[in-house]
């Protein structure tokens, strides 16, 4: 199987060679959950700054909803569907990255299960912003509205059954059980998983595995 260091290195030119809509270069990297975004935006960043070129990362999951909201919607289960996300929030962030000088926006802390607002930042000197999640070109409103913004979209597509083996050591790590980790994989993680592909719009790229 290609390294993520290896895509990252063959995605460079094309994201170099692709014209831009505003002062800096918007490049989606979407995918399902435990696809590999994360790594591959991460290594194709640094691809990119060694080409001279300044990128940034922004990821999509800052935008998940705030557990007790989710627990008063009683959904705290499906965390990490379309609906337990802010998607007009995030549409609004994406719009602003064209031209703005400066951007802040909300992180993840996986850890602690909650994000920080205002603890990513996107300054003046970045050319591309690489924007890494699940939803990236996802057909169906609100989440629709975000592909006219891309300069490039990516979408990694790899089988079910790669992705729950992975799901199930991601839950491990986090200290769950075996029976707890399978059960959360199979109960949420895959339904999102299913639900991505399901729906998906377009890429410029797809890359299989």
């Amino acid at each position: 199987m290609t390294s993520p260091a290896d895509m990252a290195a063959q995605l460079c030119p094309r994201v170099l060679a692709a014209p831009r809509q505003g002062r800096r270069r918007l490049v989606a990297l979407a995918g399902q959950p435990a696809s590999g975004k994360t790594t591959l935006a991460d290594c194709l960043a640094t691809a990119l700054n060694e080409e001279g070129c300044a990128a940034e990362v922004v990821p999509m999951d800052g935008f998940h909803l705030h557990n007790q909201i989710l627990l008063d919607r009683d959904c705290l289960n499906r965390k990490g569907a379309p609906h337990t996300f802010d998607a007009a929030g995030f549409v609004s962030l994406i719009s602003r990255l064209h031209d703005e000088d400066e951007v802040f926006y909300a992180l993840f802390e996986r850890d602690r299960d909650i994000s920080v607002a205002c603890a990513g930042r996107v300054g003046p000197d970045c050319d591309t912003v690489i924007v890494e999640g699940n939803y990236l070109l996802f057909d169906a409103p609100v989440w629709r509205d975000l592909a006219p913004h891309w300069d490039l979209s990516v979408r990694l597509d790899i089988a079910i059954e790669t992705l729950e083996q992975r799901l199930i050591q991601r839950w491990l790590g986090h200290g769950l059980s075996p029976e707890q980790a399978a059960d959360r994989a199979a109960g949420n993680d895959i339904a999102n998983a299913r639900a991505v592909a399901e729906n998906a719009l377009p890429a410029d790229i797809l890359l299989t595995g």
